[in-house]
């Protein structure tokens, strides 16, 4: 250590500061005050130090009043400064300067929107003030591939890559615009230009005149991260010079609170990465973890010598819980999304859920819900004496869990009262009301205390917790039961337990530490420096000694930045980012353990063998590898360790009992499932190595409260850590009553089972459609067929795979043998349209004659045959135009595979003239197998929940979910019969809206406000038309489905029960009923969208969307492109329609400019929102369209598949209408060329499609729009980051 010194760590949280100090000797402080308290001091680390230096020394002040330094050894600390700047968006005011054509690029960014059931979208806030557009552009050369007469100057890129400088930069014009917003105040820059991580020439040009005009901070995306996809890059560009100004002047101030600003003491600070950096190298994008990064190295490095199972990390703190995972190596990814920032840069994967101590506790419908909402540490939980509302931490306190007594009394209005039981109490006893005159009026007698119901509300947020730890476990295909729960965090010790018992996890780990162990994580910290590059060329052994030079080199230059600090030790650890070519799953691997000695592949004999452990790494991520297929690096990276000296940790004295004894005159009443219990109460100081306690008990120390449960014990370590042992297994001792408790938390397990069938049928699958733009869906059905629980929620299969497993119970009914799977995608049976191929399979359980519940996967496949590839032809008369039809289909029969069966079904053409079988075969056959895999996940799962429970109890739950969800809709029926009829006097609703060719949807909705019912009548709508958009009725429900869930408001379980109140009426033979053979491509992507708006319309709840999916595709007969544009959000009361996002029945991602351009003969020349007023003027104005023009570098197919074309979509309550949308090709002469809504036609080079989408209806009088507020839609800042992998694969489940 240093010496004679005392040598700090620190963890600055949102609401607390944690300090611990290493002293000389050994000893050991720790100090847990308030991170804002600008009454008692400016700078809570500091004034921790300061105080710790006054108790132990006297003094803490040097001659010139600042704190004393000399006796400093060393500051190692995280802090929250940059993620509350980004949460708050209280960074630097920034210049963003982009390629012209693309200044909305970073407000579309990948066009999804963020919660699929908001009408009202709130895009994040731009992390820019303003954008400059630069004339210039660069692009891939493709030499091979690219047919246009052009003379454009070649640059070299990275690796011998080679790139056309189509224009270079107008430096004139950039001087200018930069001059402009230079002298209205923004000294902050960020220039994103694409392709410059491989090709960095102007980007560099931009920043030296950037600098040249006296911007204080420029930063330029290839330097900021050097990897592909510009839109991720372009925000963590922006993150960095919006944050890091920030992050400077927090760290000026810090430092100028210490005599000579802490010259000559070791100042380092935590990054997302779990490395410690020097403090003039401390960036923004790089300190969104920084505390979170803190905990993960604690409980790794201290917990792994506790055991040798993995560990999960469980931090639960006052807003959110952090989950991750430690298996003897960090667990990083490079790419997250925070605050709705994507930012790429190496961090570790701590997957944050909002439920924390201070998450709020609502009854809803008959269903006890927690969080997401929290109540923040102002004004807290109700305890807190602030009129803060209910929260897990008062369930907590009226529970015995938490004891005032040993609480800091830094509660009330003046910080100066203890926790108040009495108000959580008395709010607790309105709830309690509430909730019981529910089940009177439900038929229930019960009557249930106040100690019941908070006892409901933490099951409740234990099983929320408990969800993403099994998405984080058992979506990579391992058993959460065979790890070690790590609790740590201020909250985590009261819950770890009974989350532990859920899980399976026997034992729990709880450190000495634990109230700080982020803090202490800072101490144990080696520091870290990155060198990372972009690479792109082929993982092979032609290219292996040209892979080793630049690992050599960056390794070099890794080495050389931490020798120059001094350090002695220094580990190197050499990674490669590989994927597969023509995918986008890269991974980034480290060398198999182990280097050969000689051989003639150099880069092995160096550094061992990268592709063993990508090919491992491949198949335990995704289940499978593909063979003859090529291995593209896409980065080179180097992470360096200068190793740090660990403090020492002293053991504590033995015990000379196994007993402890407890605090004298101290027990507290403590409630659990088995009931109240008088517990003894032990204060962790006071135990030795060796005692043991067994539950019920509470344990307190300094900075936590550890909860020990009935049939649990602790035992106490010769460090002073505690080992909980958990009682698992066994079955729940409830019955089948409902119980609005175990409702909720049924409603989590059987969600929970249909997104682990997501996640498997991700890992599994190996095309693009499923694998990357994860268009699929999963599903837990009843017996009856009825539908359950749904994951992901794309909304045009919403209650649509119900149709078809119900489907399959009439024609197959008593045949269904355990060990058959049937496939089917006919839209007669339920299907959507025919790329979408479903694959249900019965659940069987013991001797059972019947199934006792079913499971489906429905994916979209890339192509299924018909006569044009991708098999959504735009022009399609009939079905057989559109590919294989599939109603009944046993694809696996007694438990065999029918290889031969299916190959032959997909590849015999149908009988429409000029129909081919599929394209595809090998895509098909595996994402089939994964359909398979991921539909015996399910039965697994479903299994496991019925051994916990039995059958009964699981399948009576199931009905009451069903039924829980009817009720909500029924709650808002009668709200909106109510108002409907004080409105106009009436509750029958009616709408009509048409198709571009005059098809006309009509919808009259007859309301029975008393029962909660309505009568949904299409009758009037159009016949079948000879085209392809018809839709299947399934496409009818799924669309309805979606229009209810967002009526309410809140989360309610999407099954069957929904459409229970609701008689759908839906004339035969018409748009929305065809007959048999009649083509459904379009009316799944598009008169899906026009049903949505009848209906809103119909209930006045918003105007217009877009109304149109934008369906593109191009290719020629040897590859495809397909994608979705977004258009213009509808406004409505309250709020204005969102710009550039993708609405209502999809929610598709679009490709990434830079990926577009390396991969398919294309240029993307514009990309932005339009700029004629395409959205509909109001009282709150529609969203704008967009812009989009692709210059085609040889001759192509371009097939169109879009509507709102002729009709504009329609404004509400006196707002106007939107823009419709155009579909135009400029010709290489000049010529332009309008084009219909749905057509096909061949292009040539030079060419260019250019499309403007629809926007958004106007709401309300154009006149008052002065009365409007500012930042309506905006989102809401919260106290909380969701982030991690399983919050981005949620994401992307909802942007699919």
């Amino acid at each position: 250590m240093s010496g004679n010194k005392y040598c700090f760590a620190i963890d600055r949280g949102g609401t607390f500061t944690d300090v611990l100090c290493i002293c000389p000797g050994g000893k050991v402080r720790t100090m847990k005050l308030l991170s804002e308290d600008p009454e008692r001091y400016s700078d809570a680390p500091r004034e921790g130090i300061r105080r710790i230096l006054k108790e132990e020394t006297g003094e803490d002040l040097a001659a010139s009043g600042l704190v004393d330094t000399s006796k400093i050894g060393w500051v190692r600390m995280g802090t929250t400064v940059a993620t509350n700047a980004l949460l708050e968006r209280k960074g630097d005011p920034v210049v963003l300067v982009v390629n012209s054509g693309f200044r909305d690029l970073l407000y579309i960014g990948n066009q999804a929107r963020p919660k699929i059931f908001d009408l009202n979208i709130r895009k994040p806030a731009n992390l820019y003030k303003s954008v400059v557009e630069v004339d210039c552009r660069i692009v891939p050369e493709q030499a091979d591939r690219c047919e246009l007469n052009h003379s454009w100057k070649v640059l070299e890129g990275v690796a011998g890559t080679k790139y056309l400088e189509v224009r270079p930069v107008d430096e004139v014009a950039i001087r200018e615009s930069l001059s402009v917003a230079r002298d209205q105040g923004v000294s902050s820059v960020s220039v994103v230009l694409a392709h410059s991580y491989a090709c960095p020439e102007h980007e560099l040009r931009v920043g030296a005149i950037a600098r040249e005009l006296g911007f204080s901070h420029v930063t330029l995306s290839h330097q900021a991260m050097p990897m592909c996809r510009v839109v991720a890059r372009g925000y963590t560009a922006c993150a960095e010079a919006y944050l890091t100004p920030h992050v400077d002047r927090y760290l000026a101030s810090f430092k100028s609170g210490f005599d000579k600003q802490l010259e000559g003491v070791d100042v380092l600070f935590m990054q997302s990465d779990g490395g410690l950096t020097n403090m003039e190298n401390f960036r923004g994008a790089r300190a969104i973890l920084s505390g979170p990064a803190g905990g993960v190295v604690g409980y790794a490095l201290t917990g792994a010598r506790e055991t040798e199972l993995p560990l999960i990390g469980f931090d639960m703190g006052g807003t959110s819980t952090d989950v991750s995972r430690y298996a003897g190596t960090y667990e990083h990814v490079i790419e997250s999304t925070t605050a709705g920032v994507t930012i790429q840069a190496p961090q570790l994967d701590i997957n944050t859920v909002a439920a924390g101590g201070g998450s709020r506790l609502f009854f809803r419908s008959g269903i006890f819900v927690v969080g997401p909402e929290s109540a923040g540490s102002h004004p807290g939980p109700a305890c807190y004496k602030k009129g803060g509302p209910l929260t897990v931490t008062d369930a907590n306190l009226i529970l015995g869990r938490i004891l005032p007594q040993y609480f800091p009394k830094i509660f009330g209005p003046k910080e100066n009262e203890p926790l108040d039981h009495e108000i959580a109490r008395s709010k607790f006893v309105e709830l309690q009301s509430e909730i019981n005159e529910y089940l009177k009026a439900s038929g229930d007698n019960r009557v249930l205390s106040v100690e019941e119901v908070a006892l409901g509300f933490i099951r409740v947020a234990n099983e929320t917790m408990c969800r993403p730890i099994r998405a984080l476990t058992q979506s990579r295909g391992l058993d959460t039961a065979n790890h070690v729960l790590s609790c740590f965090g201020g909250a985590g010790g009261q819950h770890a337990g009974a989350i532990a018992r859920n899980l399976g996890i026997a034992k729990v780990v709880v450190h000495k530490y634990a109230g700080i162990l982020s803090a202490y994580g800072m101490a144990l910290a080696d520091v870290v420096q990155e060198v990372q590059e972009p690479n792109g060329l082929e993982f092979s052994d032609a290219n292996a000694q040209q892979l080793k030079d630049r690992l050599d080199a960056l390794s070099q230059q890794c080495h050389d930045k931490l020798a120059e600090h001094g350090f002695k030790t220094i580990e190197l650890e050499p990674f490669l980012h590989l994927r597969y070519e023509g995918t986008d799953g890269a991974l980034m691997v480290a060398p198999a353990a182990g280097k050969q000695s000689s051989g003639s592949n150099s880069l092995i004999v160096a550094y061992g063998d990268f592709n063993a452990t990508f090919l491992e790494r491949y198949r335990t991520e995704f289940g499978f590898v593909l063979q003859n297929r090529r291995i593209i690096v896409d980065d080179i990276r180097i992470r360096g360790l200068g190793k740090n000296e660990t403090p020492p940790e002293s053991k504590i004295q033995n015990a000379s009992e196994v007993t402890p004894p407890a605090e004298s005159n101290s027990r507290c009443r403590l409630y659990f499932d088995q009931g109240g219990f008088d517990a003894p109460i032990y204060l962790t100081k006071n135990l030795l190595a060796g005692h043991k306690i067994a539950g019920p008990a509470v344990l307190i120390d300094q900075l936590s409260t550890i909860v020990v449960e009935p049939e649990c014990g602790v035992q106490v370590t010769q460090f002073g850590d505690l080992i909980m042992d958990v009682k698992t297994g066994g079955k729940h001792g409830i019955n089948a009553d409902l119980d609005p408790v175990h409702l909720s938390i049924f409603s989590h397990r059987f969600m929970s089972i249909a997104e682990q069938m997501g996640r498997v049928l991700q890992r599994t699958s190996i095309s693009t459609n499923i694998k990357e733009r994860l268009d699929f869906s999963c599903a837990l059905f009843g017996p009856d067929g009825g539908l359950v629980s749904n994951a992901p929620h794309i909304p045009v299969h919403l209650g649509a795979m119900q149709e078809t497993v119900q489907y399959q119970l009439r024609v197959r009914g008593e045949t269904l043998k355990n060990g058959d799977v049937i496939l089917a995608n006919h839209p007669s049976a339920g299907g959507s349209h025919l790329p979408d191929l479903t694959v249900i399979t019965p659940v069987f359980y013991e001797d059972h004659p019947r199934p006792v519940f079913f499971v489906a996967s429905r994916g979209h496949h890339a192509d299924i045959g018909g006569i044009t590839p991708g098999s959504m032809p735009p022009h399609s008369t009939s079905l057989a135009q559109e590919g294989a039809a599939f109603k009944s289909f046993l694809i696996v029969e007694n438990g065999l595979f029918q290889e031969q069966q299916i190959i032959e079904q997909l590849t015999t053409p149908t009988s429409a003239k000029g129909a081919v079988g599929t394209r595809n075969l090998s895509d098909n056959l595996s994402d089939l197998k994964a359909q398979i895999a991921a539909n015996h996940k399910g039965i697994q799962l479903v299994a496991e929940l019925i051994d916990s429970y039995g059958l009964d109890v699981v399948q009576a739950y199931m009905s009451h979910i069903q039924k829980n969800a009817e009720l909500a809709v029924r709650d808002m029926l009668r709200q909106i019969g109510r108002d409907t009829l004080e409105r106009t006097g009436s509750t029958v609703l009616e709408a009509k809206e048409f198709m571009d060719d005059g098809s006309p949807i009509a919808l009259k909705v007859t309301i029975d406000a008393e029962q909660g019912s309505a009568l949904c009548d299409f009758t009037g709508s159009g016949v079948e038309v000879w085209g392809n958009c018809n839709a299947p009725r399934a496409i009818t429900l799924s669309a309805l489905i979606y229009c209810l869930r967002c009526m309410v408001g809140h989360d309610v379980p999407l099954n069957q029960g929904c459409l229970a109140p609701i008689q759908v009426i839906i004339p035969k033979n018409s748009i929305l009923d065809p007959s048999e053979g009649a083509a459904v491509v379009g009316g799944n992507v598009q008169t899906s969208q026009r049903i949505v708006d009848t209906v809103l319309k119909a209930f006045g709840v918003c105007a217009a969307s877009q109304g149109c999916m934008n369906n593109i595709t191009i290719g020629d007969e040897t590859w495809g492109y397909y994608e979705t544009v977004a258009g213009g959000a509808g406004a409505g009361p309250g709020w204005h329609g969102a710009g550039g996002v993708h609405t209502h029945m999809t929610n598709t991602r679009i490709t990434d400019p830079e990926i577009l351009e390396l991969r398919y003969p294309m240029i993307l020349k514009r990309f932005c929102l339009r700029t004629d007023g395409s959205g509909g003027r109001g009282q709150f104005h529609g969203g704008e369209g967009v812009e989009r023009d692709l210059l085609f570098r040889k001759p192509v197919t371009l097939s169109v598949l879009t509507e709102r074309r002729t009709l504009q979509p329609y404004g509400l309550a006196g707002g106007e209408s939107a823009k419709s949308g155009r579909n135009l090709v400029v010709k290489r002469d000049g010529r332009v060329i309008a084009l219909a809504g749905k057509t096909c036609i061949d292009v040539e080079a030079g060419d260019t499609f250019a499309m403007k989408t629809p926007g958004g209806g106007g709401f309300g009088p154009i006149e008052d729009f002065s009365k409007t507020g500012e930042g309506l839609n905006q989102e809401n800042s919260k106290r909380y980051v969701e982030r991690g992998t399983v919050f981005n694969y949620l994401q992307s489940q909802e942007s699919a």
